[in-house]
């Protein structure tokens, strides 16, 4: 049984669910069981769950430049972890609740990065932590003109302090591989338009 069996969503029982926290974010806390790949049901867990609204990451890309626009902001999960807590990233946002994902990249490439995105490639969807986490991730890129890019947007009543970059990809494709990049949404898309730039570039030219 153990090669045959496939559990699916009908072989979780979730026994109780208590809200620890609830702020901008939410704490939940589960005891559950799911099925094991014996076929057997598995002994009660406890876990906690993280319970955030899913997000949008966009790569701004130039393709008649081969250029690409990241962002520059604090992110208080680097503090202690890095030398440096302001870090490289996509432009990207929270959807929220009648939002669809192509919207608020939009939205975010104006408010982040003073950028009107043209078109938007879908690239993949995933989650960034599903262990601990409801967040899942659509992420794009999207179409722009890089040649007058530059300064420093956000808005003040989230207390957003964000500078942008234009960078050649072939330079980003290095801050990939040296480590200056180490975020999960950036490293994506850039590796994937480093594997797909001809194609992007023979559609947006």
């Amino acid at each position: 049984m153990t090669d045959t069996f496939k559990p699916g969503p009908d072989d979780v029982e979730i026994v109780e669910r208590e809200q620890c926290f609830s702020g901008f974010y939410r704490l939940d806390r589960l005891q559950l069981r799911h099925r094991l790949f014996s076929g057997a049901m598995g002994r009660q867990l406890e876990r906690e769950l993280f319970v955030r609204h899913d997000a949008v990451c966009v790569l701004p890309y130039d393709p008649r430049r081969d250029e690409v626009v990241l962002i520059e902001q604090f992110r208080v999960g680097a503090v202690g972890k890095v030398a440096n807590p302001w870090l490289i990233e996509l432009v990207a946002g929270l959807i929220d609740k009648d939002e669809q994902p192509e919207e608020v990249a939009r939205r975010e490439a104006v408010e982040e990065a003073g950028l009107e995105v043209a078109e938007l490639w879908p690239v993949t969807t995933y989650f960034p932590s599903p262990g601990g986490s409801t967040e899942r991730v659509h992420l794009y890129v999207g179409r722009c003109d890089s040649t007058h890019a530059g300064g420093v947007f956000g808005l003040d009543e989230e207390g957003e302090d964000i500078r942008v970059h234009v960078w050649s990809l072939e330079r980003a494709l290095q801050a990939v591989r040296d480590g200056t990049i180490d975020n999960a949404a950036s490293i994506i898309a850039l590796q994937w338009l480093a594997l797909n730039r001809d194609e992007v570039r023979g559609a947006w030219s």
